[in-house]
């Protein structure tokens, strides 16, 4: 009867350990895949930058839930400057298409959002960072001043058409998850702010004299986008309830 009682009592104990084990855990999956778009704006030689759009897609690996690594293309229009109002009557349109890639880290991933509904609200807040290429092609641009302009026919600005720079991006979003009918976080609804340092001058087109123009800082743009990530793949687990 003693030897019964043991029995049931480590039947017991190790029913309730596996079931608080498996309580703890969760599972993800591995992949997603994602595309979006929205707005940029420029910070270049010109006098005043100009609002453009960027259309995205990304493929990510999760490492976990909250830690990722993915590749991103983008396509899009950048422009800046104004020949009528810039003070050397400059500007430029550019249809780039980048592609980078990026790791980033969300807030789920360093903090116990478990006993914080405030935490577990905002555990997919990130940070991100990234290396690439943009390949720039100008499609409109000023190289001499009109006719009607101050000192008319000054020119060329120089610059090229066309060129390949290395693209070094920083974000900042926020990812909201959305789960499935099995309880696996499957959706995602993304919103992502990100700025683009550019190792070169050929965003807007214009590479002229530093001293004449003053120009010591990189070329730069910032995108503003909302998209969407479908996650599949093999699923793994996570020690953290998702």
């Amino acid at each position: 009867m003693i030897f019964n009682l043991l029995k049931a009592t480590f039947i017991t104990f190790l029913l309730v350990f596996t079931g608080g084990f498996a309580f703890a855990q969760s599972y993800y999956f591995k992949m997603s895949y994602g595309f979006g778009g929205g707005i940029n704006k420029s910070f270049t030689d010109v006098n005043k930058g100009g609002i453009g759009y960027t259309a995205y897609g990304v493929l990510d690996y999760h490492f976990t839930p909250f830690l990722t690594l993915g590749l991103e293309g983008q396509y899009g229009m950048i422009k800046g400057g104004n020949i009528r109002t810039d003070p050397n009557n400059r500007q430029f349109v550019n249809k780039y298409t980048a592609i980078t890639a990026n790791v980033k880290l969300m807030l789920g991933e360093v903090v116990n959002y478990d006993k914080s509904e405030f935490l577990y609200k905002i555990r997919g807040l990130y940070l991100g960072l990234g290396i690439g290429a943009i390949n720039n092609n100008i499609t409109d641009i000023v190289r001499y001043k009109p006719l009607w302009a101050a000192n008319p026919g000054y020119g060329p600005f120089l610059g090229e058409d066309k060129t390949l720079e290395l693209l070094v991006p920083l974000n900042l979003g926020f990812n909201y998850y959305i789960n499935d009918g099995y309880g696996y976080m499957r959706y995602v609804i993304n919103i992502n702010s990100q700025l683009n340092y550019t190792i070169g001058e050929g965003l807007d087109g214009y590479d002229d004299s530093r001293q004449r123009f003053k120009n010591f800082s990189p070329d730069v743009y910032s995108a503003y986008t909302i998209g969407f990530k479908y996650m599949l793949g093999g699923v793994k687990n996570y020690s953290k309830t998702l």
